[in-house]
């Protein structure tokens, strides 16, 4: 690890609480004047069962954000990033929503975050679903997506920083430089992910449903989502933080516990994880691997790091082979896709597709 990378983690956790503290100062101002604005809903992904379902979003003001362009100049995106970081939250906020039936409604709190749960009235289908959401008082409504698992084979987990999204994390200055200075449009995933998450999620008529969780924090949500629509990359639930409550927890202490939530809520699905060896995915998923045995089918980690790191990663390989998981660090897609293919878990059809994304990008 570099010292600057050294550097800023050690800072990090007093900038994030710098930014809490502006984010509140910000809503303090903002929250006696919410009724002069346009009050508006930013759902996130729901997901669940198809006998419960669970859909976080957002209460906020209006902020002016115009659409990513790949010709966007750099300070336009960098004034982005700022207004997203800057939202303006507004609490106290009834939102009601409909799903299949059922009826479910929540307050918003001090940062905006609201939770509905939803118990439909007959068990919904797997796949995607839409549920209809209203603040209370206030004309108009708004549009959710939901992912419903049922009959899957299994499920993907996958980080999104330096695991499908190029963001620079093992250098300071090439991080800060991406993250701030890139749109949807301009940021770059890594050669044949997006082929190899559409072959993990294609299984006939049934779709694999896959999960994101990423340090990042909520405000980043619609520049990640587009992100995903534009590059073809299977879509599926944001797990992303709150500096609000999550900050405490730590990255790996966060993931950790989403990926916890995951097992809990499908116990009889097993599931493929996916990370990248910048941050801690590697102890973490081998943690999973054995407080869960037999339900991790595969472990894939990109490799963006050194030697002395990548030795590290590999001592954790031979600690879950022996619990009868097989963890591939991979430099590109095309070597996870092999494994998969080699585990029925993809078609040999597939990784050809794989293998074309690849050669294709390496071409240009």
């Amino acid at each position: 690890m570099s010292s600057a990378k050294a550097a800023f983690k050690a800072i990090q956790p007093s900038l994030e609480r710098a930014l809490l503290v502006l984010d509140h100062a910000v809503s303090g101002y903002v929250q006696p004047r919410r009724a002069r604005g346009k009050l508006i809903l930013q759902p996130y992904v729901g997901w669940g069962t198809p006998e419960s379902v669970e859909l976080t979003g957002r209460v906020l003001l209006p902020r002016t954000l115009a659409p990513a362009r790949k010709g966007d100049p750099r300070w336009r995106n960098v004034r982005n990033s700022v207004r997203r970081l800057l939202s303006r939250e507004v609490g106290g906020v009834r939102v009601t929503g409909t799903l299949g039936g059922s009826t479910a409604s929540a307050v918003s709190d001090s940062d905006g975050y609201f939770t509905l749960v939803f118990a439909p009235e007959s068990p919904l289908a797997g796949g995607w679903h839409e549920a209809s959401l209203a603040i209370e008082g206030r004309p108009g409504s708004t549009r959710a997506r939901v992912q419903v698992v049922a009959e899957a084979r299994f499920g993907i987990i996958s980080d999104l920083d330096d695991t499908v999204i190029q963001s620079d994390v093992t250098s300071l200055p090439r991080m800060l430089y991406t993250s701030l200075t890139g749109n949807a449009r301009t940021r770059l995933p890594f050669p044949g992910v997006g082929a190899l998450y559409r072959a993990l999620t294609r299984d006939g008529e049934r779709r694999n449903p896959i999960f994101y969780v990423s340090s990042s924090p909520w405000n980043f949500f619609d520049l990640l989502w587009q992100f995903l629509e534009y590059r073809r990359i299977p879509l599926g639930p944001l797990f992303l933080r709150n500096w609000g409550v999550d900050l405490l927890k730590g990255h790996g202490g966060y993931k950790h516990g989403v990926i916890e939530r995951l097992f809990a809520r499908f116990p009889h699905l097993n599931f493929v994880l996916v990370g990248d060896s910048g941050e801690k995915d590697p102890e973490i998923y081998a943690e999973v691997v054995r407080a869960h045995p037999g339900r991790v089918l595969a472990v894939y980690i990109r490799d963006v790091t050194g030697a002395e790191r990548d030795q590290g990663v590999l001592s954790l390989r031979e600690e879950v082979r022996r619990a009868g998981v097989d963890l591939v660090l991979a430099a590109d897609s095309l070597k996870a896709a092999s494994h998969a293919m080699a585990l029925g878990l993809i078609t040999p059809g597939e990784l050809r597709s794989v293998l074309t994304s690849v050669a294709r990008t390496y071409e240009t």
